[in-house]
């Protein structure tokens, strides 16, 4: 897994410009560099941030339905109950970010890397996820119900009270997530590649899809030998 990048390494980096201005609905932004600013209740419905960095920005209530942002990096950013619903994401990297409370179904993601990133009450409802990796996070209540995940990838990540219904992955690796803690739709893991231990582990919850009654080895041999000792047939 790749190191996070830095700053200086964004091959726009020598061409970005300080921006500290309120945001706007349909505002079109390129190269600029959003750095300690606070958008509290910001207006950015349909926006578009082309080749733009985010550094310990926060971002807090607000609408940004619909926005796009392509080839972006955000470290330090704090995202809390923000109208993300919509957005569409190419080709961006999210550092140390915090993500709480926020609406992002119908979303879609492209080659999106998180990066030490936290998720608090996210909902991820029919979204898209297409090469994403989120590397060392913390995913707690997260809703992925509806979402198409593919070539997602968890390394060194710990999913807290995950609910997957309904969604349906092609490629979603979970081998080296640190915790698997699904709330619901684990039959919606099919298509999907687990370890030998994480199977082991989610037994029960895949038992329960099913319909299989889990039960200690003996009990019915045992019953039957009461059964012919007390004469009954």
């Amino acid at each position: 897994m790749p190191s996070p990048r830095q700053l200086a390494d964004l091959p726009y980096a020598r061409h970005l410009r300080a921006f500290d201005e309120p945001l706007t609905d349909g505002g079109d932004y390129d190269t600029v560099h959003l750095d300690g600013a606070d958008f509290d209740g910001a207006e950015g419905g349909n926006a578009r941030f082309l080749e733009c960095a985010f550094s310990s920005v926060n971002f807090t209530a607000g609408h940004l339905r619909g926005a796009r942002f392509n080839d972006v990096w955000l470290d330090g950013v704090r995202w809390v109950g923000t109208d993300l619903a919509e957005t569409d994401w190419l080709d961006a990297e999210l550092i140390g970010c915090v993500l709480a409370g926020l609406e992002t179904f119908g979303a879609t993601l492209h080659r999106v890397t998180f990066h030490r990133c936290k998720f608090e009450s996210v909902n991820l409802r029919t979204a898209t996820l297409r090469e994403v990796t989120f590397a060392d996070c913390l995913l707690r209540d997260v809703d992925f119900s509806g979402a198409a995940l593919t070539r997602v990838e968890f390394p060194g990540s710990a999913l807290e009270g995950v609910r997957f219904a309904g969604a349906r992955m092609d490629g979603a690796d979970l081998r080296d997530a640190t915790r698997l803690e699904i709330t619901d739709g684990h039959d919606a893991l099919r298509g999907s590649v687990i370890t030998g231990a994480q199977l082991l582990e989610l037994a029960p919850m895949f038992a329960d899809v099913l319909g299989v009654k889990v039960a200690d080895t003996g009990t019915a041999s045992s019953r039957r030998t009461s059964d012919r000792r007390s004469g009954r047939r």
